[in-house]
């Protein structure tokens, strides 16, 4: 026994340049009957934001249920149009492009700006912060097209190493922990069976039914909506909300969103529907903090989805052209009036991994679902009146998904290193213990007796940043991983940059060009670095 031993030590896991596992990568899209489903799931996944974002701010705009059924419809529409136009020319990865909660707190500090205050007419009110949104939105569209599209982002986002991208897609996903279970806690009779019974679809079921194809864990998204939507369904007709705080009923009926009532049957959203808009200085440079925050978001989303599509990791010059679009999604935002701005769907990143399919395909697909849906409001109204605890209840296995694919990059990383003990010790406390101080020191109003500069602005640009996750984590690793003795070949060793290197440059891998490359031959026109 122990000659065996001795000839056959146990090995640990070998480690993967790309994801083994995925049944349908980057580009091998399944049959077009599976890729509609598929695209359709990651359509209703886009519900989430798309509803939960116009719905917080839209009313304290002063705007009514029929002017919320039209910013969700924009919102939608823009989110099409920007997920086709980063899968044809942007990172050309599997990514949804939807509305990013990042550009919550400068668009409330615009809905709440004293300018607007004398208004007493609700549609004079809507309309003219909605022009103040569009304006600052239209500025910071700018600022982040510069920094993606003129190299800037590729040039920081060179700096990283396996070691310090952990942090950043971790926090990608674990970041929004508040939108997971206390978002389900709020309607916990249906969004905790949802989260038990996609758990259950998805992992279970699999080995309790064999099946020839894979079934119930690639739409387990779609039976479990159903479920939990029908159950949802049936307590609203029995009454038991009747007399219930307003609150629940809200997040608990399927009748209390005032879309399927209100929606238009067909409506096309068109630039600058609301007027055209006005600017203001530093409204416009918190707007840019929150595309500073959506940069380092969408990086660690790109990162996840490259993983979850079994791609290679992403090359810096496609992270920027990437956030150059993105860019120009923010610019659609602003034109359109969507009241906030773009970035990666972390979401439907999770999705991928639990279908195992991460073809471009279907996320082409799915943005043509949105688009279809926005036009004709009254079905996409339908699917949109949702509950958000059961959407919720998704979050809390995708944002997982990908924080978990963060976490694998460990595997290049030498982690019996007390340098990258420290690392990884210091951006993960810090990435969870800054942004919880500005949580609780600043509410609506933003302002805190402890930081405080008089200037509304500035306290925005704080708080947008260091409210931010993935932001903090990702500045902490990486000022710690380029100054703690980055020179030294060992430490460059435990950092994994002696992989790394051959992926940061466009041209040093070949596997590059199947991946990312531009269609229609657009690759010699505009080469990647």
């Amino acid at each position: 026994m122990a000659n065996k031993t001795a000839e056959d030590p146990v090995q640990p896991h070998p480690v993967k340049e790309q994801l083994p596992g995925i049944q349908y990568c980057i580009n091998s899209p399944p049959p077009w009957p599976e890729a509609f489903m598929l695209g359709f799931q990651h359509y209703v996944l886009t519900l989430g934001f798309s509803v939960l974002i116009p719905s917080l701010i839209v009313p304290q705009m002063g705007g009514s249920d029929a002017e919320k059924a039209k910013v969700i419809q924009t919102l939608l529409f823009v989110s099409g149009l920007n997920t086709l136009f980063q899968s044809l020319f942007g990172t050309r990865l599997p990514v949804v492009v939807v509305g990013s909660y990042a550009y919550l707190v400068p668009t409330i500090s615009i809905v709440l700006a004293k300018r607007y205050a004398s208004l007493t007419d609700p549609q004079d009110r809507f309309i003219q912060t909605m022009q103040g949104i569009q304006g600052a939105l239209i500025v910071a569209s700018c600022f982040q097209m510069v920094m993606g599209f003129l190299g800037f982002w590729r040039n920081t986002v060179r700096f990283l190493s396996p070691l310090s991208v952990v942090p950043c897609v971790t926090f990608t996903g674990l970041g929004l922990y508040h939108l997971g279970f206390p978002m389900v806690a709020k309607c916990i009779e249906i969004g905790l069976p949802g989260l038990i019974i996609v758990v259950f679809i998805s992992q279970y079921l699999p080995h309790l039914l064999k099946t020839k194809k894979p079934i119930y864990d690639r739409y387990a998204v779609l039976f479990s909506i159903a479920i939990i939507w029908l159950y949802a369904q049936l307590l609203t007709s029995s009454t038991v909300y009747n007399h219930k705080p307003t609150n629940t009923q809200k997040s608990c009926r399927t009748d209390r969103t005032g879309l399927l009532s209100t929606a238009p049957w067909i409506y096309i959203p068109y630039p600058f529907q609301w007027g055209g808009p006005t600017f203001n200085a530093g409204e416009s440079f918190a707007m840019m903090a929150a595309s500073v925050v959506s940069l380092f978001e969408s990086t660690g989303t790109f990162f996840a989805t490259s993983r979850y599509g079994s791609a290679t990791p992403v090359p810096a010059s496609i992270i920027s052209r990437g956030s150059g679009w993105l860019g120009v999604g923010v610019l659609l935002n602003g034109v359109f009036g969507s009241v906030t701005g773009t970035c990666a769907s972390v979401e439907n990143a999770g999705l991928l991994a639990l279908t195992r399919v991460g073809s471009r395909r279907v996320i082409q697909i799915s943005a043509g679902f949105m688009i279809f849906f926005s036009v004709f409001g009254k079905f996409g109204a339908l699917f949109a009146s949702i509950p958000l605890p059961i959407i919720a209840a998704l979050y809390c296995i995708f944002f997982g998904y990908v924080s978990s694919s963060g976490l694998g990059f460990l595997q290049f990383c030498n982690l019996n290193s007390f340098r990258t003990k420290f690392i990884l010790g210091c951006s993960f406390f810090l990435g969870l213990s800054i942004p919880q101080y500005f949580r609780e020191y600043y509410r609506q109003d933003f302002k805190s007796e402890h930081i405080y500069s008089g200037h509304g602005w500035f306290n925005d640009v704080v708080v947008v940043i260091f409210m931010s996750h993935a932001t903090v984590a990702s500045v902490v690793a990486l000022i710690l991983d380029c100054t703690l003795f980055r020179e030294n070949d060992a430490t460059r060793k435990d950092s994994g940059l002696h992989w790394w290197e051959k992926f940061c440059l466009y041209s040093s891998d070949v596997r590059n060009d199947e991946f990312y490359a531009l269609p229609f031959c657009l690759n010699k026109l505009f080469p990647s670095l």
